[in-house]
């Protein structure tokens, strides 16, 4: 009789859940970037059967061919990327400074700045954007005074709306939570002895934090990127609602394929160039920070 561990039993759950809303899905995706695209849209049947009695089977690289020659897929792949770094970037710069005041404020006060970070998920992620729609209009209060101020510089006034800028800011609003939390995670279970050795020893404040507290908050610091940077890449509601038609990126792209042109081929192999670039990217900085962590344990 097979006996089981109750690690194992515990374990069954969450491998049917990702076999079947992972695996699965991401199977089906393979097999269709190797289909042929249907006279009415979505895939062509699989056999097809001649008047002479001969079999075909619909399959081709045509929609790989196209995606890997087509300029026009290559500039959205680029501007997501640009796109996605960028919001990275400045998520990490404006909420490592709040996760560690939150980190290291009283307790009676974490739990309230903590709830003001949660406070935007209890509203629906559309009304949030079409909040910043509002903001940024040709007659908000923000576009008159960003406005002025270029007037006053000599300058032409701007859109805020509908631009690049607006999609940064809007990627940045929604993904700020996301590097927050595991960075105040991280920062919250410092040894702040070790802060204080560093002083001790000589160090200013400013060489306890670049020395200390930033190679231990390393592994917040990846979390948090990689959990801003991987839904970043692949968004597409954004970029339609505040962006232009020069600030689309490969989500409008797959969305359109699926919804619209109907060719399912094309957008599958078009998620899959995503996806691949995603995690050989993801393989890259875990590479690069494990080497970088056997360094500061050599030194």
């Amino acid at each position: 009789m097979i006996k089981f561990s109750e690690k194992s039993v515990l374990s069954i759950p969450p491998s049917i859940f990702l076999f079947f809303l992972f695996l699965i899905p991401t199977i089906l995706m393979v097999v269709v970037a190797f289909r042929l695209p249907g006279d009415y849209g979505g895939v062509a049947p699989l056999v097809t059967t001649s008047s002479t009695g001969s079999t075909t089977f619909n399959l081709s690289l045509d929609s790989f061919t196209y995606a890997f020659s087509n300029a026009f897929i290559w500039k959205l792949f680029a501007r997501s990327m640009f796109y996605s770094i960028l919001t990275t970037l400045l998520c990490l710069v404006i909420g490592y400074p709040l996760a560690l005041l939150i980190a290291r404020s009283q307790k009676k006060y974490r739990d309230l700045l903590l709830l003001l970070v949660i406070i935007p998920f209890w509203s629906n992620f559309l009304i949030r954007v079409y909040a910043w729609m509002i903001l940024m209009g040709p007659n908000s209060g923000l576009s008159h005074a960003v406005n002025y101020v270029y007037q006053l510089l000599g300058l032409e006034p701007i859109n805020l709306l509908f631009s690049s800028a607006a999609v940064i800011v809007c990627l940045v609003y929604i993904n700020l939570p996301f590097m927050i939390l595991p960075l105040y995670a991280n920062l919250e279970k410092h040894d702040y002895a070790m802060i204080e050795a560093c002083r001790d020893l000589g160090g200013s404040q400013r060489e306890a934090f670049w020395q200390v507290t930033v190679p231990l908050s390393l592994p917040g610091i990846l979390a948090g990127c990689g959990l801003v940077f991987i839904p970043c890449i692949g968004m597409f509601v954004v970029p339609e609602l505040v962006g232009n038609t020069c600030s689309l990126m490969i989500g409008n792209l797959i969305k359109q394929q699926f919804l619209q042109t109907m060719n399912w081929p094309l957008g599958s192999v078009t998620s899959i160039i995503m996806t691949t670039c995603v995690l050989l990217i993801s393989l890259l900085v875990g590479i690069i920070a494990k080497k970088s962590r056997g360094l500061k344990y050599a030194k």
